[in-house]
C-alpha cells in the first residue's frame, strides 16, 4: 500500500507548490502605462501623444496615461523616464531633441542615446518648411538666397527656441546656401509664429503641425519644404531639392523610446500596438491635418535610423557652434 500511496503524496504536494498550469504570468500589459511627453500640453506633440494613445489603448486592454514633462530641450522628461524600471509601464514619445541634438549640444548630458534607451518603434516626421511674412520680398528659393546674400546681417529668422528642430533646419539651409541670418530664438513655437505673421521677422523655419493652418490661409509665405519629396498636405510647393538644395532634409522627428533592458515581449507588442494604431481612422486624419509622414518600422529600424540622423546632424551642429550649456 504505501508503494502506492508515497507517489499520490509526491504529486499531491507538487500541485501544492506549482499551483494550477493556469497561474502562468499574465501577459503584458497588466497595468496602465505612463506615456511621457516632453512637452506642454495642448503642442502638437501632445496632441499626437493623445491621439496615438488612444487608439492603442483598446487593443492592449490598459489605460496609456499622458504624463507631460516640458523643459531643458527635453531633459526633463527623459530624465523622468531614466529613473523608471525597465519593465515596460513607462515608455516616452522622443524626437529630435532627445533622440538626434542634445548629445551634440550638450557637454555634460547625463544619457548616452546610443545605449541608455530602448528603442520601440518611429511614429513619422512632421515636415519643416520654409515660410516668409507676405511682404518679404522674395516668391521662391533663389530669390531669397539672392535677397539675404544682398542684405548681409539684415534678415533674421524665429525659431520656438535654440535647439529645436526649426533652428536646425533653418542652420542646415544657411550652411547650405553660404547665408548670414540671424537667430531670433522664441519660448514656443506659437510666439514665434506671431511675430512672422506680424512682420516683426520676416521668416522662420516652421513645421506643418503648428503652421498649416496660417500657411493655407495666407498669413504666411511657404518658400519650400525641407524633404526629398512634397509634402501630401502642400502638394503645390516644392521642396529644397527642386530649389537646388538637395541637403536641405529636416523635420520633426518622433518615435517611442523607453529606459534600457525593456523586456523583449513588452516591445515587440508595443510596436505591433503602435503600427496597429498609425492605421486607426482618427490616427490617419490627424496625420493628414498635421502633414505628418508616418514612418513605421521595427525597433532595430528605428535605432538605425536615429543613429545615422544623429551622426548627421552632430556636423551640421558642429559646424554651427550650437551649444545648450
Amino acid at each position: 500500500m504505501k508503494r502506492f500511496l508515497l507517489p499520490l503524496l509526491a504529486s499531491a504536494f507538487a500541485l501544492i507548490a506549482t499551483g494550477p498550469a493556469s497561474a502562468q504570468p499574465a501577459a503584458y500589459p497588466t497595468q496602465p502605462i505612463k506615456w511621457i511627453v516632453p512637452y506642454v500640453a495642448g503642442g502638437g506633440t501632445d496632441n499626437l501623444a493623445r491621439t496615438l494613445a488612444e487608439a492603442m489603448q483598446p487593443s492592449l486592454g490598459q489605460p496609456l496615461i499622458i504624463d507631460n514633462r516640458p523643459g531643458a530641450s527635453t531633459n526633463i522628461g527623459v530624465g523622468v523616464m531614466m529613473q523608471a524600471k525597465p519593465d515596460g509601464y513607462t515608455i516616452m514619445q522622443a524626437e529630435n531633441a532627445a533622440l538626434l541634438f542634445n548629445e551634440h549640444m550638450f557637454a555634460r548630458l547625463p544619457y548616452k542615446p546610443a545605449s541608455d534607451f530602448t528603442y520601440i518603434g518611429t511614429i513619422g516626421r512632421f515636415p519643416v518648411a520654409l515660410v516668409v511674412h507676405p511682404d518679404f520680398p522674395a516668391k521662391n528659393v533663389a530669390e531669397f538666397v539672392r535677397y539675404v546674400k544682398a542684405n548681409p546681417d539684415k534678415v533674421s529668422y524665429a525659431s520656438p527656441g535654440n535647439g529645436s528642430p526649426h533652428h536646425m533646419a533653418m542652420e542646415l539651409f544657411k550652411q547650405k546656401a553660404g547665408l548670414t541670418i540671424t537667430h531670433v530664438p522664441y519660448k514656443g513655437a506659437a510666439p514665434a509664429m506671431t511675430d512672422v505673421m506680424g512682420g516683426q521677422v520676416p521668416t522662420m523655419m516652421l513645421d506643418l503641425a503648428s503652421g498649416l493652418p496660417i500657411i493655407k490661409s495666407g498669413k504666411v509665405r511657404v518658400l519650400a519644404i525641407a524633404l526629398p519629396q512634397r509634402a501630401g498636405a502642400l502638394p503645390e510647393v516644392p521642396t529644397f531639392v527642386e530649389a537646388g538644395f538637395p541637403d536641405v532634409n529636416a523635420y520633426a522627428f518622433h518615435g517611442l523610446i523607453g529606459p534600457a533592458g525593456m523586456p523583449p515581449e513588452a516591445v515587440a507588442r508595443l510596436n505591433a500596438e503602435l503600427h496597429k494604431a498609425m492605421k486607426a481612422p482618427k490616427v490617419v486624419k490627424l496625420f493628414a491635418d498635421f502633414g505628418f509622414e508616418a514612418l513605421p518600422g521595427t525597433p532595430q529600424d528605428f535605432y538605425k535610423l536615429s543613429r545615422a540622423e544623429s551622426e548627421r546632424w552632430g556636423n551640421i551642429i558642429k559646424t554651427a557652434g550650437v551649444k545648450l550649456d
